[in-house]
C-alpha cells in the first residue's frame, strides 16, 4: 500500500503547523532587522536549528519508534528524567503556555485602550483558544484531515498575503547591523533557532506523524520511515520558505531606533501596510499558528503518557494538560519567557547530539558507551552555560568557563561533545582489550 500524493501533502501540513507556532513567528523577522546586511549568514545559522534539526529529529525519532526508545540509548534513568523535563518545558510547563499568550499579549493587548481589563480578556481569549484545541486534540486521528484541510492552508495564505504585500506597499531600506551579529552572525542566528523550540519540539511529533501515517494504513515500518522523511522534508521546504520570507521583511522593514522584539516589529509594519485593519489580520496570524502548535504539543504528550500506563485514558490526559495549560498561561507573559532562555540553553544541545548520535547509529551501535559519555558531558557544561548566561555568580569557575572556546556564544558543548566522543572508545576500547583477556585466562 502506497500513500497517495494528498495524502502525503495533507501530513507535511500537518507538521509544518505543529512546528510553526509563535516563536517560528516573531524571531526571523527580528533577525533580519537586527542583522541588517549580515541577515543572510545568520539566517543560515538559524535554519539549521530551526528547520534542518528539527527535520531530522522527526526522522530519528519515527526510526527508534519513539523519543523513549532513542533517550534509552544513554539510561533508563537519564530517559525518564530528560523526557521528563522536555514534555513539561515544551508542554503545559512552558511551551503550550507561551504559544497561548504571545498571540494576545503581541497582537490584541496593544490595541486595547487604557480602559479596558486586560486580565478579563485575557482568561476569556484564553477560554476560547483553549476550548477549541482541546476539541481538536480529542479526536487525535483527525488532525491530518482539519489541520492540513483548512488550518494550514490558512495560515500559509495570510502569511504570504503579508509578505507580497509589504513588498509591493512596504518595503524600506535595509536595516543597521546590531549586536552580536555584527561579529558572529552565524553563531548568533544558530543560537536564535533554539527560541523556536523545535528541535527539541521535534523529539515528540515524529512520534505523531508516524502514527499518522499508520493511520493511512501504512503499517510496514520501512514505508512509515520512509513516507517520514518525504514528509519531513516537505515540511521543512515550507518552514524554510517562510522563515526567508519572515527575515526579508525585518531586514527591509525601514524601521529606525529601538524595537522590543520581533512581535513589536511585525505590528509596526503590518499598521503601516493595512492600517487600523493589521490588528485583526496580525492576530489571525499569531492565533493560528499557536492554536496548530498547541493542538501538537497536547496531542503528542498526551500520546506518550497514555502508552506509559493503563489508568488515566488518553483523553482524561488531554483535559488535564490543557486545564494546567490555561491556569500558567494566565500568570503572564513575562513571568513564562523569563524562565525559557535558560531552560532551553540547558536542553537543546542535548537534544542535538542526540539527534545526531541517532542519525549515525549503525556506525556506533557496537559502542554503548558513547550516548552517555557524550551527552552527560554536553550537558553538565550546557546547564553551565545557562546558570552563566543569568548573570548567576560562581566566583572564579565563571572566570574558568568563559576562558573556554566559544563559551560565551553558547558553542562549548561541541568540545565537550568531541571529548565524550573521544573518551567513549578509549573505555570501550579498554573494556574490550579486559573482556578478552580474563576470556583468555578463564578458558587457559
Amino acid at each position: 500500500m502506497k500513500l497517495e500524493k494528498k495524502q502525503i501533502l495533507l501530513v507535511s501540513f500537518m507538521l509544518f503547523s505543529l512546528f510553526f507556532g509563535a516563536g517560528n513567528l516573531i524571531f526571523p523577522p527580528f533577525l533580519g532587522y537586527n542583522a541588517g546586511d549580515k541577515s543572510i549568514i545568520a539566517l543560515i545559522g538559524f535554519l539549521i536549528t530551526s528547520v534542518i534539526l528539527p527535520v531530522l529529529g522527526v526522522i530519528v525519532v519515527a526510526k527508534f519508534n519513539g523519543l523513549k526508545d532513542l533517550a534509552a540509548k544513554v539510561g533508563k534513568h537519564f530517559s525518564f528524567i530528560f523526557i521528563l523535563l522536555i514534555y513539561l518545558s515544551i508542554g503545559p510547563g512552558l511551551g503550550i503556555p507561551r504559544a497561548a499568550s504571545v498571540p494576545f499579549e503581541m497582537a490584541i493587548a496593544p490595541y486595547m485602550t487604557n480602559e479596558s481589563n486586560k486580565t478579563i480578556f485575557m482568561v476569556l481569549y484564553s477560554f476560547v483558544f483553549f476550548a477549541i484545541a482541546l476539541w481538536l486534540s480529542l479526536t487525535p486521528k483527525k488532525l491530518v484531515s482539519r489541520i492540513g484541510h483548512f488550518l494550514t492552508p490558512l495560515l500559509l495564505l495570510l502569511i504570504c498575503v503579508l509578505f507580497f504585500s509589504f513588498i509591493f506597499l512596504g518595503r524600506g531600506s535595509i536595516s543597521i547591523v546590531q549586536g552580536n551579529y555584527a561579529s558572529n552572525g552565524f553563531m548568533q542566528g544558530f543560537i536564535d533557532g533554539y527560541q523556536t523550540m523545535d528541535t527539541i519540539a521535534a523529539l515528540n511529533f515524529g512520534l505523531v506523524i508516524s502514527l499518522a501515517i499508520k493511520n493511512f494504513g501504512i503499517k510496514e515500518e520501512k514505508k512509515v520511515i520512509n513516507y517520514t522523511i518525504i514528509t519531513g522534508i516537505f515540511a521543512g521546504t515550507i518552514l524554510m520558505t517562510i522563515y526567508i520570507m519572515l527575515t526579508v521583511i525585518g531586514t527591509f522593514s525601514g524601521v529606525v531606533g529601538q524595537v522590543e522584539n520581533g512581535a513589536a516589529l511585525l505590528r509596526i509594519v503590518v499598521y503601516n501596510i493595512f492600517g487600523e485593519f493589521g490588528a485583526v489580520f496580525l492576530a489571525s496570524i499569531f492565533t493560528l499558528a499557536c492554536l496548530t502548535t498547541c493542538v501538537g504539543l497536547i496531542t503528542s504528550i498526551s500520546q506518550y503518557f497514555s502508552s506509559l500506563q493503563d489508568v488515566v485514558s488518553y483523553k482524561k490526559i488531554v483535559f488535564l494538560i490543557t486545564i494546567v495549560s490555561f491556569l500558567i498561561c494566565n500568570l503572564g507573559l513575562n513571568m513564562i519567557l523569563s524562565i525559557s532562555i535558560p531552560i532551553l540553553n540547558a536542553i537543546y544541545p542535548m537534544a542535538i547530539v542526540l539527534i545526531i548520535l541517532g542519525l549515525t547509529n549503525k556506525l556506533h551501535h557496537k559502542n554503548r558507551y558513547i550516548y552517555p559519555f557524550t551527552i552527560y558531558l554536553t550537558g553538565i557544561i550546557s546547564i553551565f552555560y545557562a546558570i552563566d548566561n543569568m548573570k548567576i555568580d560562581m566566583g572564579g569557575f565563571s572566570s574558568l568557563l568563559n576562558k573556554i572556546p566559544f563559551f560565551e556564544a553558547g558553542f562549548a558543548w561541541i568540545w565537550f561533545f568531541l571529548i565524550g566522543l573521544f573518551l567513549s572508545y578509549v573505555y570501550y576500547f579498554i573494556t574490550k582489550i579486559f573482556r578478552r583477556n580474563k576470556l583468555n585466562i578463564e578458558e587457559g
